[in-house]
């Protein structure tokens, strides 16, 4: 199937590992260019250069409020053109509504919720008929996750966030979506696992709960998100798509 990603440029924030970097991997593969971002020049130039010639990388912070109209131009002068985003960043502190310290929550709304708040509206603004914007979210945006009461905050905040500018972009032609990973194995399951102290016994009680029996591979993730961004999912809008194995019970 051509999901018409060819020559298409999109932006992915937080992606020099983990389901960022799984996604750009598949947009590329798929004939994208990618404009990756890290925290460091160093880790995003080595992702980009991992990805090969249609990947960019630069160093960003998505709390920094410049840093969204600055990714874009860089978009626009490497690839000369910008169709898409899809907004990643990394968990929240884990924790309960005792423990976590203001700091802790301070800092998480400005790069899990407000970075992403920013970088929506400046890519709203660029984008034309056909652009999608996406967010990566969590299965707390439907119930709660124990020990990440930060993430259990802010993530349906984003949720209805990403709802509303569907509403408000769907008349030009605009795309919002949300992908709301289950238990992927990534480096932040991992950090997840460890906090019970068995991580090996954690690993097997969590893939129990889940229907497939498993943890997600990033692939697995990155392949869904690529198809959500992609004209292929031309009549797709305002919906949160699950990637986790069958773990939500609702429908």
């Amino acid at each position: 199937m051509d999901l018409g990603l060819t020559d298409r440029t999109y932006l992915v924030t937080g992606a020099t590992r983990g389901l960022g970097f799984a996604t750009a991997r598949e947009l590329v593969a798929d004939g994208a260019n990618v404009v990756i971002t890290g925290r460091s020049e160093e880790a995003a130039t080595k992702a980009a250069a991992a990805l090969g010639e249609r990947a960019l990388g630069v160093a960003a912070d998505n709390s920094d409020p410049e840093a969204p109209a600055r990714l874009v131009a860089a978009a626009r002068e490497r690839f000369g053109r910008f169709d898409g985003i899809l907004i990643s960043v990394g968990g929240p502190a884990p924790g309960t509504a005792a423990d976590n310290t203001d700091d802790q929550w301070q800092t998480a709304f400005e790069t899990v919720f407000l970075g992403a708040v920013r970088f929506a509206r400046t890519a709203a603004a660029e984008l034309g008929e056909g652009g999608a914007i996406g967010f990566v979210l969590s299965g707390s945006v439907y119930e709660p996750i124990a020990g990440l009461t930060i993430s259990n905050g802010l993530r349906p905040g984003l949720a209805g966030f990403a709802k509303s500018l569907a509403d408000e972009l769907g008349p030009r032609g605009i795309r919002v979506v949300g992908v709301l990973p289950g238990r992927i194995a990534t480096d932040r399951m991992t950090q997840l696992d460890a906090l019970s102290g068995d991580p090996e016994g954690s690993r097997a009680r969590n893939s129990a709960t889940i229907p497939l029996r498993r943890y997600g591979d990033p692939a697995e993730f990155g392949r869904t998100a690529a198809f959500l961004l992609s004209p292929a999912a031309s009549y797709l809008t305002g919906v949160m798509v699950p990637v986790d194995g069958g773990a939500r019970r609702g429908f």
